[in-house]
């Protein structure tokens, strides 16, 4: 497969067309958060040695930690898709559906999958 020019206006149709689908899927992570499960998964304990007083504060300190979690997660599937995108135009690459592996393309006479 032979390189091909990447056109940056294309990169950047892309981007705003598919970066709502990351807010959409904050929105929708928030929407569904029960404040049951948060507390299930967390260690009372672990606040109680960081000097964490009241329940606002410690109920705070979850929702920031699960929010931090749930963008990174979310934010890194959209720059997947993003670097699957850029990738097709450029090498012709894909999606793999080999489990394990991000990205498939041929490159100079040899395959490289891309594992995250």
């Amino acid at each position: 497969m032979t390189k091909t020019k990447l056109d940056l206006d294309e990169v950047k149709t892309y981007v705003e067309k598919n970066i709502g689908s990351f807010h959409s899927s904050r929105l929708k992570s928030l929407k569904n958060l029960k404040l049951y499960n948060i507390l299930k998964r967390k260690n009372p304990y672990l606040f109680r040695a960081k000097n964490i007083m009241l329940a606002g504060d410690l109920v705070k300190s979850f929702l920031d930690a699960h929010l931090s979690s749930q963008e990174e997660a979310i934010f890194g599937d959209f720059l997947e898709s993003l670097a699957i995108y850029i990738n097709e135009r450029v090498y012709g690459g894909k999606k793999s559906g080999a489990e394990g592996i991000d990205l498939e393309f041929d490159r100079e006479f040899f395959i490289l999958a891309i594992q995250n």
